[in-house]
């Protein structure tokens, strides 16, 4: 798969070591969030110099991928599929970055190629020795690999970082392991809490978007189609847009929130995206006696139609938990007061 921004920059997308381009330099990992402690890991494999070179779209391998010369690798981010979590426990995972999320962050920071391994069986069998045979030299080419210092592979994980350089360095390729991340306003102490996606997880899930946003280094998106809903808003004078995530998605604690929108609109030659402001529910819309889960934006000073469009919506500061109020006057009154609050918030200055 290969998946081109509008500018002509691209990223190679395979499904398997089967189609990747190669040689590589291979930064490995989850890189669910892709936070700021996986942009330090992918550093090392970046190329010295980010080219924005323009691929043409093919679906010809060898089009896309001229036979490189000698020093030119592929800088690769190599992740798993499905997320090793959902493989052992059977139990589907929601992930920060759905992968066109990924491709989108992963493209943004100079990467050409991102590899899924598919975690199966067998590869979750193979010992650390044999996963650096196998898929990193023979399959994978690679001649640089970058880890972060936490990071564990082969059978049972029995692979640290340390291990991963002595079994690369019998081959010959340089593994540099990156010290874990913090991100704090003062200066880092051994209790300070590395950056991570649990971490990250867990700030959404308390509506702690702020410190969230701060380990992301970019606002926690979500991203979505806009669908048809109950239209309940249009009848308090508060028009919302119903948005469909993909059901992979992890989505942040319940409540209210101010947030900046973005509106993409595709034609065949032209993409186009507007940016604006609004606020959002994320619950079950309790006063009129919901029971699933809905993610609704009210977009400021917007009356036209948005169904079907593509809007990625920017969570910008928790307002409120959800709760139930005794009348819809008394829930539009509560979001006028929303309303005034996340314009204060997102237009300091009007």
């Amino acid at each position: 798969m290969l998946n081109l921004s509008k500018n002509g920059c691209s990223l190679w997308v395979a499904s398997s070591t089967e189609l990747a381009l190669k040689p590589t330099a291979v930064a490995l990992g989850k890189f669910d969030g892709v936070h700021l402690g996986h942009h330090k890991v992918i550093q090392p494999i970046l190329p010295p110099v980010f080219h924005q070179d323009s691929r043409e779209n093919s679906d010809n391998l060898a089009k896309f991928a001229p036979p490189p010369t000698p020093e030119q690798t592929y800088s690769t981010v190599v992740t798993f599929d499905p997320h090793p979590l959902e493989f052992f426990t059977g139990q589907p995972r929601t992930l920060l970055t759905p992968l066109d999320e990924k491709v989108q962050q992963l493209r943004s920071l100079g990467i050409e190629q991102l590899v899924l391994l598919p975690f199966n069986q067998e590869l979750s069998a193979l010992s650390p020795q044999d996963f650096v045979e196998q898929i990193l030299v023979q399959k994978l080419q690679c001649r640089r690999i970058s880890v972060g210092e936490d990071f564990c592979f082969g059978k049972q994980r029995r692979g640290t970082a340390k291990d991963l350089q002595i079994l690369a360095a019998h081959h010959h390729i340089p593994v540099t392991i990156v010290s874990l991340q913090t991100y704090t306003n003062q200066t880092p102490t051994p209790d300070s809490p590395p950056i991570s996606t649990s971490l990250i997880r867990h700030y959404l899930e308390s509506g702690d978007i702020k410190n969230a946003n701060l380990l992301l280094g970019r606002p926690y998106n979500l991203i979505g189609t806009v669908i048809t809903g109950q239209q309940i808003g249009r009848t308090i004078g508060f028009p919302t847009a119903n948005l469909q995530l993909p059901k992979e998605k992890f989505v942040p604690r319940p409540g209210v929130y101010a947030v900046r929108a973005t509106i993409s609109t595709q034609t065949q030659d032209t993409s186009t995206a507007q940016n604006l402001v609004g606020v959002m529910n994320i619950g079950k819309r309790p006063t009129v006696n919901g029971s699933n889960l809905t993610v609704e934006v009210h977009i400021f000073d917007w009356s036209s139609d948005l169904y079907g469009k593509k809007l990625t919506v920017q969570l910008i500061e928790f307002l409120r938990p959800e709760q139930k109020f005794p009348s819809l006057q008394d829930l539009k009154t509560q979001i006028q007061l929303d309303c005034t609050v996340a314009r204060e918030l997102l237009n300091p200055k009007c």
